[in-house]
């Protein structure tokens, strides 16, 4: 059985900033920037301590999208004025990657001197930012030639994140659930099979030390049926502690992806939908939850909303405060579920 009683109730990284964050980074004034996100770490720290989340990240608040831990941080990557259409600004590789330091672990540290609540940490997959920012003919001289370096980069990272004592280190990667249908999305410039050859390079670490989890997040929604041996693909070849999966439709296709983990491993299940601001029926969640009991057991599970709530800092899907609502109501869930033993 999976030791997850600590990381019951959680959340994908990206929360709401609040309007003075937003303004600071929208004046251009490195000083006064600095100053807002130091601030807005410390609220936030807060409110996930009121809200009993039993991890708790920066909310991405030092970062204009959830990728930005990594492109802020790296040379080779030229950042455009384009906007794609989930919103993010393109950025392009003009160069194979490479990290002039810590990427997150700088802010991990100050998580910990803010609260006793274990600290998480959210990554872009590398086979994500690949698969989005590789461009025939601007330096590496393939998608996965660029992906396999930022694969490198990310594993070093999250050795250096367990080594200063982050508990759960969670990868996204918004495509791969899109490749596990009948009928694949698209997927960028790597294949399916290098996105999966690529992300399991990032995830693999011999030992895991007491505690640790490290997660995947393949998507936020599943797609209308899924091609079985894609997923056990998948599943079988990243070697991820906890899998990261959407449980707010209560689909066929949902439980699939469930079902088709091996039992060993943890199971987080977005039970609400971050982009609508009314509230489920808890009951409803429930059935839900009690669907995936009958063949998975819920002690290796968790529970969270369905995605991040602000992955681009100045176009959060929710008000601060319907954000908090959903988090609540996550809470409750955990404790209808499991009790208060987290």
């Amino acid at each position: 059985m999976a030791d997850t009683f600590n990381y019951r109730i959680d959340h994908h990284g990206s929360l709401v900033r609040p309007a003075d964050l937003r303004t600071a980074r929208a004046a251009d004034d490195p000083a006064a920037l600095r100053d807002a996100e130091l601030h807005a770490l410390q609220e936030t720290v807060a409110l996930q301590r009121r809200l009993r989340c039993t991890v708790v990240t920066d909310g991405d608040m030092p970062r204009e999208d959830f990728r930005g831990a990594v492109l802020d941080a790296v040379s080779g990557f030229r950042r455009t004025g384009e906007r794609g259409p989930d919103g993010l600004v393109r950025w392009i590789a003009e160069s194979l990657p490479k990290a002039g330091g810590p990427l997150l672990a700088d802010w991990a540290e100050r998580l910990t001197e803010l609260t006793v609540i274990a600290p998480k940490a959210s990554l872009p997959s590398p086979a994500y930012l690949a698969a989005t920012t590789f461009e025939p003919g601007h330096g590496p001289s393939s998608a996965r030639e660029l992906g396999e370096a930022l694969a490198e980069i990310i594993h070093a990272e999250i050795a250096l994140l367990v080594a200063r004592g982050v508990r759960l280190i969670q990868l996204n990667n918004p495509l791969l659930l899109g490749q596990l249908g009948a009928e694949p999305e698209a997927q960028g410039a790597l294949s399916f099979e290098d996105a999966v050859a690529v992300d399991a390079l990032a995830v693999r670490l011999d030992e895991r030390p007491e505690g640790v989890r490290i997660a995947l997040a393949p998507g936020w929604s599943a797609p209308a049926a899924v091609d079985r041996a894609r997923v056990e693909r998948l599943y079988g070849t990243v070697a991820a502690d906890r899998w990261v999966l959407p449980l707010d439709r209560g689909t066929a296709a949902e439980l699939d992806l469930v079902r088709a983990l091996d039992g060993d491993r943890d199971v987080c299940l977005g039970v609400v939908d971050a982009t609508r601001a009314d509230l489920e029926d808890i009951d409803t969640v429930l059935e839900r939850l009690d669907a995936v009991g009958e063949f998975k057991d819920l002690e290796d599970a968790a529970v969270s909303p369905s995605r991040g709530f602000a992955d681009v800092a100045d176009r959060p899907l929710l008000s601060a405060e319907e954000q908090r609502r959903k988090l609540v109501l996550v809470e409750t869930v955990a404790r209808y579920v499991w009790g208060n033993e987290f």
